[in-house]
């Protein structure tokens, strides 16, 4: 192939060697195992040049997901729990897994009940952005869980919020009317207003 790709057809070793030589180029070997093998004319050092700084791009857009940890008490306070639980949504936010580890003292190893209940709760608030990726299981004693981010509830949820954000339509302004009681009323002349003019003019009409 030369260097725009188009093929030049079967060549002998030293006529392809002569061509890439005639371009200033190299002749490089691409499909070694096809027959006969498969070779380019390019310049072989760009060649290597740009395939290094796209590998270094692809390093550089990779996402490293890595798991987090969050402890808890059984008896951890409300400011504490939101505290912590908002920074479990940060990290499953950042694309993170989130290991959830209850830590039992003393005898609260024998009610599991209540790591279990603090576990559920954190479930339930991340309901929609995090699915539950290991159960909870005691571990000596510890109770652990492990949430990782749910890609299909966000990009469901998204989906909802853009449509009902479409759906919401401006409010039509209408103009005011007014009402029985605001609207003047138009001014008439009344029946003795009527008589009296008429009786003002037959008076003058006899007096001419």
């Amino acid at each position: 192939m030369d260097p725009d790709g188009v093929q030049l057809g079967i060549k002998a070793l030293p006529e392809a060697l002569a061509i890439a030589k005639e371009l200033d180029l190299d002749l490089v070997e691409v499909a070694p195992m096809a027959n006969p093998p498969v070779a380019r004319i390019m310049d072989f050092g760009k060649f290597k040049f740009d395939e290094a700084q796209r590998a270094k791009e692809s390093r550089r857009k990779t996402v490293h997901v890595g798991i987090k940890e969050m402890k808890y008490r059984p008896k951890i306070g409300p400011g504490d729990f939101d505290t912590k639980t908002r920074q479990v949504g940060k990290f499953l936010d950042a694309g993170h897994k989130v290991k959830i580890t209850i830590m039992f003292r003393g005898r609260e190893v024998y009610h599991p009940e209540h790591g279990k209940r603090i576990l559920d709760r954190i479930a339930e608030q991340m309901e929609g952005v995090a699915k539950i990726e290991a159960e909870p299981k005691l571990d000596n004693r510890n109770m652990i869980m492990v949430l990782a981010p749910d890609k299909r509830a966000r990009q469901a949820a998204a989906s909802r919020e853009k449509n009902q954000h479409r759906n919401e339509k401006p409010p039509t302004e209408t103009a005011e009317v007014p009402s029985a009681e605001t609207q003047v009323p138009a001014e008439r002349v009344g029946t003795d207003q009527v008589v009296e003019a008429a009786s003002e003019e037959i008076a003058s009409t006899e007096e001419g």
